[in-house]
């Protein structure tokens, strides 16, 4: 039978303020055949806050991978520390392994076992007695009440991986973590996946998610670490990241071709693209959209529409993983 003592109490000044906690970890694997050694992770810190849709993003090869694997007690670290619920990895291994779920990229599920078999089998991994099992409600709540029964070998792509999913909450556990789960998984069942991951998060589960669909990360994180040649590059609100370039661009529609630029424009340095286009990027910090627009009226500018393009957070991942140094 699991320590349940990570389960939350009735109380939340009972809970920890942070779910996952992170500090100075470093990871060098050993060298082979000759080869040098490499630092997989460099004095990382981090920290997730309780209750978090928390993003890790980063290239591949950046160390996303080897941190997931050192909370899941796959991978020992070199130094540092890692708490997860406030338990020690290390003096406090089988609480702190209670309190994380690990959906894998990879499907590692047995072809010749059901939905209901896979989760009947992982909760007694677990030591969740018969009694405090929840089958088939974790099976409802990830969409495979009508599928419980079938063997796993003839479930899609989406279905396999909302079993992962479902295979790593037999447990209860608070952190979920989810590496690149919607890989190879279409449109529709996409939305599917994160509508039962939302609700997730709504109930209090706090979630850590990697994917390299940035547009993905934007809409669901409400806080996003960039982590590149194993080192923490960012750490901050989606919001605050977004702001982070001082970017914008306006481009002006016109009804009229211009023959060339007003001279009044030409302070705003625009670019014209098409003789019935004005394309003005500029800085939120020091020059108002509402300063474009005037001199254009008072110029008499044949505005016919207006298109903004905001920055994303491709944009900031881009600018970030391009200017941090190669790691030795």
């Amino acid at each position: 039978m699991p320590d349940t003592a990570f389960l939350p109490e009735s109380s939340i000044a009972n809970l920890p303020d942070l779910a996952v906690s992170i500090s100075g970890l470093t990871k060098i694997y050993g060298g082979q055949n000759g080869l040098p050694k490499k630092e997989a992770l460099t004095s990382v810190d981090l920290e997730v806050p309780r209750g978090a849709f928390f993003g890790l993003l980063g290239p591949n090869g950046a160390g996303k991978s080897t941190m997931i694997n050192i909370m899941a007690g796959l991978v020992n670290k070199t130094s540092g520390s890692v708490r997860l619920w406030d338990f020690d990895i290390d003096s406090q291994e089988r609480r702190a392994r209670c309190a994380i779920g690990i959906v894998p990229q990879e499907l590692n599920l047995d072809p010749f076992f059901t939905p209901r078999e896979t989760l009947e089998v992982q909760a007694g991994l677990y030591g969740v007695p018969k009694a405090e099992r929840r089958t088939d409600e974790i099976l409802e709540s990830v969409g495979l009440s009508d599928k419980a029964d079938s063997y796993s070998r003839t479930l899609s792509g989406g279905m396999r991986r909302r079993l992962l999913i479902a295979k790593a909450m037999v447990h209860s556990p608070p952190i979920l973590v989810l590496d690149e789960p919607t890989a190879g998984v279409d449109v529709e069942l996409r939305k599917t996946l994160w509508k039962s991951i939302r609700e997730m998060n709504a109930r209090g589960t706090t979630i850590l998610l990697t994917t390299h669909y940035l547009e993905e990360a934007e809409e669901l994180c409400d806080q996003i670490a960039i982590i590149n040649h194993g080192q923490v590059v960012a750490c901050d609100t989606t919001e605050a990241l977004l702001k982070q370039l001082d970017n914008k661009t306006v481009v002006l529609l016109l009804s009229e071709p211009l023959s060339s630029i007003p001279d009044a424009m030409k302070r705003f340095n625009p670019r014209q693209p098409m003789p019935n286009q004005l394309e003005i990027t500029y800085r939120p910090s020091s020059t108002a959209m509402l300063d474009i627009l005037q001199t254009a009226q008072e110029i008499k500018l044949p505005i016919a529409d207006i298109v903004t393009e905001e920055v994303d957070l491709e944009d900031i991942f881009l600018q970030l993983t391009r200017s941090t140094p190669e790691a030795l």
